[in-house]
């Protein structure tokens, strides 16, 4: 398995605060809803499920259609969670996507439409109402004992089935009157180094990073004017700090470093030692099978061989100085496979020669 190395090289670009987190209380809200599907082509619930009937008969009755489970015997209908993500900033009347999946031993969703179905809030109160046909991305077809399947058929979307009955704000202002912006990833000095851009462009202590993954901004004192504010910080760019980090996916034998992560002066001596065991199997006859007791059987014996092979160093070198890439290259030219690359680079992280983490995929 070949050994490939990519190094980024140069000073670490300026990235915009939008990109590097986002402000608490600007999230998504999830709901979530059961309904039931209809229009199935006999690909539906069975019968012996409880809980379609169940809901086949509350639903039926608020048209005055008063039925009992047992005379609810169709399989053309299937019973679903409905799943969706509420946007921060959702009107009354905006359209949003809705995921369907089955909850019972419908065989596919194909063809079926969802009946209007409430999707409620961690707080239980109905946010949404869903409706409409299902797109689903597969299929299944079966006959006498033959199946054909393609992807998952109890699965499926409605694209802009959910309509926003409840209105949701995005509360970004906390009672202090201060905003707080989060970082995607830990980590103290691009914190520090945000809360002093800030600074830089608000004034002095508008920004003040309470710890490695919080920065603290002062918010205007009007509140009409808090949309602009937001994307006046987002905008801002600063250069963010990078762990010194070298990832390796042993799979496709692919080594990805900082073009700027040094290893100290280190010798590198590899060995190899091959082991190998042949078995070979001989059967046993008697001397006269025809004349045998009806006890004797034919035995197979296996005799085994060990071969221990040591070829001696494979790898030899002295680097006196250089970058990690260097390093993976030289392996490289060296014929060193992935697996013995990472033994290698932990080997050099425990000598205390790199200075990094190394994260295997």
């Amino acid at each position: 398995m070949g050994v490939a190395c990519a190094s980024a090289f140069g000073a670490t670009t300026n990235v915009r605060l939008k990109d590097l987190g986002r402000f608490l209380g600007w999230r998504d809200n999830m709901l979530v809803g059961y309904g039931i599907v209809t229009g199935l082509s006999g690909s539906g619930d069975t019968p012996r499920n409880q809980a379609t009937r169940q809901a086949m008969t509350n639903l039926l009755s608020q048209f005055d259609l008063n039925l009992t489970q047992d005379q609810l015997q169709s399989r053309n209908v299937a019973m679903v969670m409905i799943t969706a993500a509420l946007p921060p900033t959702a009107n009354v009347g905006d359209k949003i996507d809705i995921n369907v999946t089955s909850v019972g031993d419908a065989r596919s969703l194909s063809g079926g439409t969802l009946i209007m179905t409430p999707l409620r809030g961690p707080d239980r109160r109905v946010y949404a109402l869903a409706q409409g046909p299902l797109t689903v991305g597969g299929y299944r077809f079966d006959a006498n004992g033959n199946l054909s399947l393609k992807n998952h058929p109890t699965t499926g979307i409605v694209p802009e089935g959910a309509t926003v009955e409840v209105p949701v704000a995005a509360d970004l202002v906390n009672r202090d009157g201060y905003l707080t912006f989060v970082l995607k990833e830990a980590d103290a000095t691009t914190a520090e180094r945000i809360a002093v851009r800030i600074d830089q462009s608000l004034g002095a202590g508008t920004a003040q990073s309470v710890d490695a993954r919080t920065v603290r901004i002062r918010a205007p004192q009007t509140g009409n004017g808090l949309n602009r504010y937001v994307a006046r910080i987002e905008t801002l760019a600063v250069a963010p700090d990078q762990s010194s980090r070298v990832v390796i996916n042993e799979r496709t034998g692919t080594v990805v470093a900082g073009g700027d992560m040094r290893i100290a002066p280190v010798t590198i001596s590899h060995g190899d030692i091959k082991v190998t065991v042949a078995t070979q199997y001989n059967a046993s006859q008697p001397g006269l099978i025809g004349f045998a007791g009806p006890n004797i059987r034919s035995l197979v014996i296996g005799n085994s061989d060990l071969y221990v092979d040591e070829p001696g160093q494979t790898v030899a070198a002295s680097f006196p100085r250089g970058s990690v890439g260097e390093l993976v290259q030289a392996l490289r030219a060296s014929h060193v496979s992935t697996r013995d690359v990472i033994a290698i680079l932990e080997a050099i992280k425990a000598a205390g020669a790199l200075h990094a983490d190394i994260i295997i995929q």
